[in-house]
């Protein structure tokens, strides 16, 4: 794994708004307050989610973008990026590569963290199809793509973007985890992070006690002990 001082920079890429606050916030925010500059890059604008209806998926969109942003300024997120691929139907294609890529290269990310692309049989929210399509297509986007020069080569040629290796991804929903971050510290942040997705949780009843019982559950199981909170990524090097 990279030592901590070897991470100046973080891109995470996932589907939907709240992805990155489920998966990560704690961990954000723990970067974030060692300087580290983290950029969230999103696929979607979740304009498909939702509980309640009450808008079209154009108005969808905007409120969960307004969300998003809002949620990144919780853990001290400022660079939020949409690419505005329809919610529910992405597939890892050439061009989700390309655009991943190219914020890839634009960020010079030293980690990336994304979804696991492989389905999670022990349960089943992580394994969202949009999920699983932007995993599989930003591990492609960081190798080969956004390292390799042939790759996509108008990004250099008609943007100016050099290839770029990052370092080591962490990959989040995964059911074989093999890392474990402890975010008691940070974990008040997570969930005001979560509550700025008011249309996805603002239904939910008890929903911070759900925030603290499952994220509780996986501190106990990384060993950290009761009373304590952690997230879960399956580290991977690509060096």
């Amino acid at each position: 794994m990279l030592p901590d001082n070897e991470i100046t920079r973080v891109l995470t890429v996932t589907a939907h708004p709240d992805d990155v606050d489920f998966g990560a916030a704690g961990t954000v925010a723990k970067f974030v307050d060692r300087g580290v500059e983290v950029t969230y890059l999103l696929v979607t604008d979740g304009d498909a989610g939702g509980n309640e209806r009450t808008v079209d998926n154009g108005g969808m969109a905007e409120l969960r973008r307004a969300e998003q942003i809002a949620a990144a300024k919780a853990v001290g997120v400022t660079d939020v990026r949409f690419l505005g691929y329809a919610d529910g139907t992405v597939v890892p294609s050439l061009e989700l590569r390309r655009d991943i890529a190219r914020v890839i290269r634009q960020v010079r990310p030293d980690l990336v963290i994304t979804h696991h692309p492989d389905r999670n049989y022990q349960f089943v929210a992580p394994s969202h199809p949009d999920h699983r399509a932007v995993g599989g297509a930003t591990l492609d986007a960081v190798y080969p793509d956004a390292r390799n020069p042939y790759a996509f080569p108008e990004l250099l040629a008609q943007e100016g973007l050099e290839a770029w290796t990052v370092r080591e991804v962490w990959l989040t929903g995964g059911s074989t985890p093999n890392h474990f971050v402890d975010i008691t510290d940070t974990v008040d942040r997570k969930i005001a992070a979560l509550l700025c997705h008011v249309s996805q949780v603002a239904h939910r009843e008890g929903f911070e006690e759900f925030v603290r019982g499952r994220w509780g559950e996986l501190a106990v199981r990384a060993g950290f002990g009761e009373g304590r909170y952690a997230e879960a990524f399956q580290v991977m090097s690509t060096e």
